[in-house]
């Protein structure tokens, strides 16, 4: 199956700034995880509140961050997600975090995200329901 890309703009904060005068790499991680939160609202119309009021969460079990290019305060950046697989309890996600001027790709990679149930803390099959709901 073919999942969608979502875009999401992100504002690049001064606190973001390390002492290289670029945003220092622990916040890439940062901006993909708020535009996907984001994108759970607006995209997927099933915000982090309703996951936990059925008893689940999510995790990450895997990151992988592929740099490309330093970003600056400057810098107008727009971070693209496409869910490309959804597996008993793990969905991965591709993300790329790109010049908003240029296109250029600053960062690319994935997140491997593992549902979760709240009330034991161990991994659940995600539901059917949801698979549907993140099919687009």
């Amino acid at each position: 199956m073919e999942y969608s890309i979502f875009e999401t703009e992100i504002k690049i904060r001064p606190d973001d700034i390390d002492s290289n005068q670029h945003v220092h790499n622990t916040k890439f991680l940062d901006y993909v995880l708020a535009a996907r939160y984001e994108q759970m609202i607006n995209n997927y119309k099933m915000s982090m509140a309703e996951f936990h009021e059925r008893g689940f969460n999510w995790v990450v079990s895997s990151t992988t961050i592929n740099y490309k290019k330093a970003l600056k305060l400057s810098d107008k950046i727009v971070v693209r997600t496409q869910l490309v697989e959804i597996a008993a309890a793990q969905s991965r996600v591709n993300f790329w975090i790109v010049l908003k001027e240029s296109g250029k790709v600053a960062a690319d990679g994935f997140i491997l995200y593992t549902m979760i149930s709240l009330r034991s803390g161990r991994a659940t099959r995600i539901p059917e329901d949801i698979i549907k709901r993140y099919s687009v």
